[in-house]
C-alpha cells in the first residue's frame, strides 16, 4: 500500500507490516549480522554507528541516527548518526519532534512528508544543514524500559518517501541495539560494582593495617575491631612512649565508606605520629582538632578519647572529645567520664579538659558506640548497664582474653555499627 506523503502512519512495537518474503530474509540477515558485531565488539558506540550504517543502506536512507535518553537532564542524546552531515552529539528535549512522541507512545512513525507534521522539530536540521522531506522512527526499550529511539530521514529511491514495510527492518535494529545497549550497562554496572569491591577490600586492608598488632598478655593495654561491613569508621591505638608510659586512644568517625576510611586512616596516622612528642592528651586531640576541622569533609567529624597509662603508678591522664564515656571497673565499682568537648571536626580552637585517674588495681574500657547499641532484641539495646553487667562474668580472665571473650559476647547480638573495644588494665601491678 502506498500512502499519500502527507499521511503519518504508526505502528505498536512487536507488531509486523505486511511484506515480501524476501524482506524479511533479508531483515534476518541484516539482524544476524548486527547480534554477531553486538556480541563481537567490546567498542559500542562504534558497533551502532556500522549498524546504523547498515540499516540506512539497506532502506536506501540518506542520513540516520541512534539517541538514548538522559532521564536526569530530560533530555535525547544523539550518539550516533550517519549521513553527510552528522549530529552526533546533539540534544533534544525528550518530549519534542516525532522522536519524542515515538518514545511517549511507543510506537514506529512513518512520517511521509514531516512538513505536514506539526510535532517535527527542525532543530536537527538546522544544526546539521540537511533537508528532512520523510522519516521513520522506532523507539527502543528494554524489559519496559525505555533507551532511546532510532530515525532514518528521507529515502533515496522510488517517491522518495518510506512506506510502512520500510519500518520492519528499523524495528529489527531498534530491538537488537535495546538488548545490545542494555547488556553492555549491565556489564558496566558488574564492572563498577567489582572496581568498588576492590576498593573496599583495599581500604579494610589499610585500616586493618594502621591498627596496633596485639601484644601477647601481661601487657596492659589490648583491643579489638569488629567491622560491621568492610570497612570499619572505627579505629584505636596503643604505643609505648617516654619514660615506660603507653598512649592510648579510640576514635569513631561519622559516616559510612571510602569517605569515613579516609579520615580514619588520618587520623590514626596523625595520632600515631603526634603522640610519641606530645604528653598531654588534651593537647593532643586539640591539635587534632583542628587540622581536622582543616581539611575533613563538611560534615564529618571523629569522636575520640585518648590517654596516657604509667604502669608504675597505675594513674591515667584522660581526655575525651564527644566519644562514649569510658568506664572504669576498680573495686567492684563502676564510674563513667563523660567528654568535655564535642567531636573533633567540629569547632576549631576548642579548648579540650583532661582529667587524671587511679586504676587503683581495675580496668579502664573506651569503646564505640557500636558495642552499646547492638540489639539484645529488636529495639532494645545492650547499654552501658548490660556492658557492665558483662565485665564481672570475665574478670578473672587475662586482659587480652577478657577483650576477646566482651567482644565475642556482643558480636552475637545485632550489630548495627562498628564494635571496638579497648581496655587498660592496673591489675598487674596490684598483684
Amino acid at each position: 500500500m502506498v500512502n499519500a506523503p502527507n499521511e503519518k502512519k504508526t505502528l505498536e512495537q512487536g507488531a509486523s507490516p505486511t511484506i515480501a518474503a524476501g524482506e524479511i530474509e533479508s531483515a534476518f540477515a541484516l539482524l544476524a549480522e548486527m547480534t554477531r558485531g553486538f556480541a563481537e565488539s567490546q567498542d559500542l558506540e562504534a558497533t551502532l554507528e556500522r549498524a546504523l550504517t547498515s540499516v540506512a543502506k539497506h532502506l536506501d536512507a540518506e542520513a540516520g541516527s541512534l539517541w538514548l535518553l538522559d532521564l536526569d537532564r530530560e533530555e535525547l542524546h544523539c550518539r550516533a548518526s550517519v549521513g553527510p552531515n552528522p549530529i552526533t552529539g546533539l540534544r533534544l528535549p525528550m518530549t519534542k519532534g516525532i522522536i519524542g512522541r515515538s518514545l511517549a507512545e511507543n510506537t514506529c512513525q512513518c512520517v511521509f512528508d514531516v512538513s505536514q507534521d506539526p510535532a517535527f522539530s527542525t532543530k536537527a536540521d538546522d544544526e546539521s544543514g540537511m533537508v528532512t522531506r520523510s522519516l521513520l522512527c522506532a523507539p527502543m526499550s528494554f524489559s519496559d524500559q525505555r533507551i532511546g529511539a532510532i530515525e532514518l530521514i528521507n529515502q533515496r529511491g522510488g517517491d522518495g518517501h518510506f512506506h510502512e514495510e520500510d519500518v520492519y527492518p528499523l524495528q529489527v535494529l531498534a530491538s537488537s541495539a535495546a538488548l545490545a545497549i542494555a547488556n553492555n550497562r549491565m556489564a558496566a554496572s558488574l564492572v563498577e560494582a567489582e572496581r568498588a569491591r576492590r576498593e573496599l577490600e583495599l581500604a579494610a586492608e589499610i585500616q586493618r593495617n594502621l591498627l596496633p598488632a596485639a601484644r601477647p598478655d601481661p601487657f596492659p593495654v589490648q583491643g579489638l575491631n569488629v567491622p560491621a561491613r568492610t570497612v570499619s569508621g572505627d579505629f584505636f591505638d596503643f604505643i609505648p612512649i617516654a619514660d615506660g608510659r603507653i598512649g592510648f586512644c579510640l576514635g569513631d568517625v561519622s559516616g559510612k565508606g571510602i569517605n569515613a576510611a579516609m579520615l580514619m586512616a588520618k587520623t590514626a596516622s596523625l595520632y600515631r605520629c603526634m603522640v610519641k612528642t606530645i604528653p598531654s592528651p588534651a593537647e593532643l586531640l586539640r591539635l587534632l582538632n583542628d587540622e581536622i576541622c582543616e581539611t575533613a569533609t563538611r560534615g564529618m567529624f571523629v569522636t575520640m578519647a585518648a590517654g596516657v597509662y604509667d604502669p608504675t603508678t597505675g594513674a591515667i591522664r584522660l581526655a575525651n572529645a564527644g566519644h562514649e564515656p569510658p568506664v572504669c571497673h576498680a573495686e567492684g565499682r563502676f564510674s563513667i567520664f563523660e567528654a568535655g568537648a564535642p567531636p573533633l571536626g567540629i569547632v576549631p580552637g576548642v579548648e579540650i579538659p583532661e582529667v587524671e585517674l587511679d586504676l587503683n588495681g581495675g580496668s579502664l574500657y573506651i569503646f564505640s558506640d557500636g558495642l552499646t547499641e547492638a540489639e539484645t532484641k529488636p529495639g532494645d539495646q545492650l547499654g552501658r548497664a548490660g556492658f557492665e553487667a558483662l565485665l564481672p562474668k570475665f574478670a578473672d580472665r587475662p586482659l587480652a582474653g577478657r577483650v576477646e571473650a566482651i567482644v565475642d559476647s556482643v558480636s552475637q547480638l545485632a550489630l548495627k555499627d562498628d564494635l571496638t573495644l579497648l581496655a587498660v588494665s592496673d591489675e598487674a601491678r596490684s598483684r
